[in-house]
């Protein structure tokens, strides 16, 4: 029993319950299992991402501050690497990831008392300062081993200490004196009954060159742990934590992290950059429960060297990067005849996973750009924690974010250009493979691809819908199969197996998902193989269209994880079964939502659509203004697909202050329908914002007579 050193109160430890969030503790575990949710701690800034802020707790722990934890913007912190902040852990998850949140408070001097975890141990500071004096602190090691020096050397000089003078005696007995040589001859030439421990260690002689480490491959240090060895590879991230320096170094056949010490937060090597050909000596360890290569010596390779390592990296790289051949979810002749492009971009994909590039996948934030988008991710994601030793590479290599609109416009492509520069300036990253599904492969996206291609960054581009020529121009790979039917949630899917085949049955029932009418049998059996029923798979859908809708901005990873995998291991707490039912159980409670939610909408719509026939063919209006919820769910585009699937018009149009949705029974050129419109009403500014989306915009001003132009423009393509 103690006393709490805020209210005095009798408490075990030294805190009570109601003071703990009053004090700021030094933690010196090595597990973040000794985290305690909720108290506060000191940390250094390791580094930053697009999602949040790496911090370390520990020299062993490192948590991550997420951006949506922070009161204001993440390019508002004036952190660098190194810094101290002042943090509280939020939660810890099973995989040992550490959840914060930030703290009001940003010095010590701003809570009420400080004290020290070690381990799961509570220390006063005074109490660690005592330990230091009984010599169990690292300063009182030094101390002490000083002292016994200079009492050795006290001993040896006035004759006094026999016994320390003996030890001498004996530890040089075996090195041979000058004035000496014919002892030391004897000695060479006698055999002598050595000590086994002795002879297995041999001593270097005086001036020679100490041996050189054997230069091992990456990929079997696990099995070198403790050894000294020596790497040649490509450093793709030098990151400065609040101690040493960790190059990230990559050869042939793996990457590790490699850790330079000269100052806590002093930049090691300063003239080694990402990018350079280097060889490394140092000692392997394990860190964090990661490999990692503890530097000794690290040293540019220049002229002939340099040329053979790269050459050796691009041979391994060119030979691992390509697959043999694609491997589809289900059997679909269009999608075979796509094999090429199916291969490039995998290759392209996996070539930057093996390069240490970060990958972004943008995708539409719609059912089916869901569906494209967490398929890859769910391909790429292995091949990272295969490749990187850390257990944050993911959030560094991996970033998947949905876009608002179908296009991929200059807005967006500023966004990604802003980021990929902060991270090549800040941590030292490469630029990005850019893979963008079920977007940008129209001529509305050419600027904001060109934008990253001026930039280098690479681009490829996975859709169903039609691409225009443009984009062949614009993207460094496009796969685009001539196909009817086919949903950009199938297309990548087929190309997630092709990159990663072992991940075919965990995504099996996601094509499925990705249709709202007309599914393809193949992909309804794969579903069903992977033990979804069309039920499931409706549940699913509509699910995901839910949630695409809220924070469309956001990747809502764990959420989708759980949504489409059943991942959530706070639904098998509640009892929930570990299985495909699981995620049934929470497709179901959110598919409610959405059925309730649309039925809603769609009752309000039907009793006041206006309809009229137009040169034989029947139209519906709504005026999405003044009879939709605008900022609820659903969308105008959802609820127009909805009304146009449930009414009997051919052609189904929603109208709003400046926008308008078409559609139609029949396959309606989008481009030539605003054209049309245009000719008949010059002044309205009349364009094709958005032809997946079937989404026209014009100035408000000139509603009435752009959705007379429209409704004439669209009637005419059924001729």
């Amino acid at each position: 029993m103690g006393n709490c050193i805020i209210c005095g109160a009798d408490t075990e430890g030294h805190i009570c319950q109601s003071h703990e969030e009053d004090v700021v503790f030094e933690f010196r575990g090595n597990s973040p299992d000794q985290l305690v949710e909720n108290r506060f701690y000191r940390g250094v800034v390791d580094g930053y991402a697009d999602f949040g802020v790496f911090v370390d707790l520990s020299s062993n722990v490192t948590g991550l501050l997420h951006r949506s934890e922070l009161d204001g913007r993440l390019e508002s912190l004036d952190w660098e690497a190194g810094d101290t902040v002042f943090v509280q852990v939020k939660n810890v998850r099973d995989n040992g990831n550490v959840d914060l949140t930030s703290s009001i408070r940003q010095a010590d001097r701003e809570f009420r008392g400080t004290l020290i975890q070690d381990g799961t141990e509570e220390l006063l500071p005074e109490d660690e300062e005592e330990e230091v004096e009984e010599g169990n602190g690292r300063e009182r090691d030094v101390e002490a081993t000083t002292e016994e020096d200079e009492e050795s050397a006290s001993a040896e000089t006035d004759g006094s200490g026999a016994e320390a003078a003996a030890g001498t005696a004996d530890e040089t007995a075996a090195e041979p004196a000058e004035s000496e040589p014919a002892e030391a001859e004897s000695a060479e030439s006698e055999p002598v009954d050595a000590d086994p421990a002795e002879a297995d260690t041999e001593e270097t002689p005086a001036g020679a060159e100490p041996e050189e480490p054997t230069r091992r491959d990456i990929g079997e240090l696990s099995d070198r742990v403790g050894e000294e060895v020596r790497i040649e590879g490509e450093v793709v991230s030098a990151r400065q934590t609040g101690g040493p320096t960790v190059f990230e170094l990559r050869d042939e056949t793996g990457v590790v992290d490699c850790a330079a010490f000269v100052e806590a937060g002093v930049r090691a090597y300063p003239e080694i950059e990402v990018g350079d050909i280097v060889r490394l000596d140092g000692e392997v360890e394990i860190r964090r429960e990661e490999l990692q290569v503890e530097t000794e010596a690290l040293v540019a390779l220049e002229g002939e060297e340099r040329e053979a390592v790269e050459r050796r990296l691009a041979e391994a790289l060119t030979e691992r990067a390509r697959p043999d051949e694609a491997t589809l979810v289900a059997d679909d002749d269009t999608l075979a005849a796509a094999g090429e492009s199916l291969l490039d971009a995998a290759e392209a994909i996996r070539r930057a996973v093996f390069e240490s590039r970060p990958i972004v996948v943008r995708h539409a934030a719609t059912a089916d750009g869901y569906v494209a988008g967490v398929a890859l991710e769910r391909a790429i994601l292995p091949m990272v924690r295969e490749e990187h030793a850390e257990s944050d590479a993911e959030y560094h290599y991996v970033n998947r974010r949905p876009l608002e609109e179908s296009v991929y416009e200059m807005n967006d492509a500023t966004n990604d250009v802003t980021s990929m520069l902060q991270d090549r300036d800040r941590h030292d990253e490469k630029l990005p493979l850019v893979v963008l599904a079920g977007t940008a492969s129209t001529v509305e996206s050419e600027d904001g691809l060109e934008m990253l291609g001026i930039y280098g960054a690479k681009r490829v581009v996975v859709d169903a819908a039609p691409a225009d020529p443009e984009i062949a121009d614009t993207s460094d790979v496009l796969v685009n199969p001539d196909a009817d039917g086919l949903s950009t949630g199938a297309l990548a899917s087929s190309l997630a197996t092709t990159v990663s085949p072992e991940v075919r049955e965990e995504i099996a029932h996601l094509p499925a998902v990705s249709y709202w009418e007309d599914t393809p049998d193949s992909y309804l059996d794969a579903a069903r193989e992977a033990g979804f029923d069309e039920e499931a798979v409706t549940e699913l859908r509509e699910a995901i269209a839910l949630e695409a809708f809220y924070q469309s901005y956001d990747e809502k990873r764990e959420l989708v994880g759980d949504l489409l995998f059943g991942e959530s291991p706070e639904a098998v707490a509640a009892g929930a079964p570990e299985d495909a039912a699981e995620s049934e159980t929470l497709a179901g409670h959110i598919a409610t939502q959405f059925r309730e939610k649309m039925d809603t909408e769609v009752e309000t719509a039907e009793a006041n659509i206006e309809r009229s026939e137009s040169g034989g063919v029947e139209v519906a209006v709504l005026d999405t203004e003044e009879y939709t919820h605008k900022y609820d769910f659903p969308p105008s585009s959802l609820l127009l697909d909805e009304l146009h699937r449930r009414g009997d018009a051919a052609v189904t149009i929603g109208v709003a202050m400046d926008e308008l949705w078409v559609r139609a029974d029949t396959d309606v050129d989008l481009r030539e329908v605003a054209r049309e419109a245009a000719s008949n009403a010059p002044n309205a500014g009349i364009s094709a914002a958005g032809l997946r989306e079937g989404r026209i915009e014009f100035l408000s001003g000139a509603r009435e007579e752009v959705e007379i132009a429209v409704v004439g423009a669209v009637v005419e393509q059924f001729d």
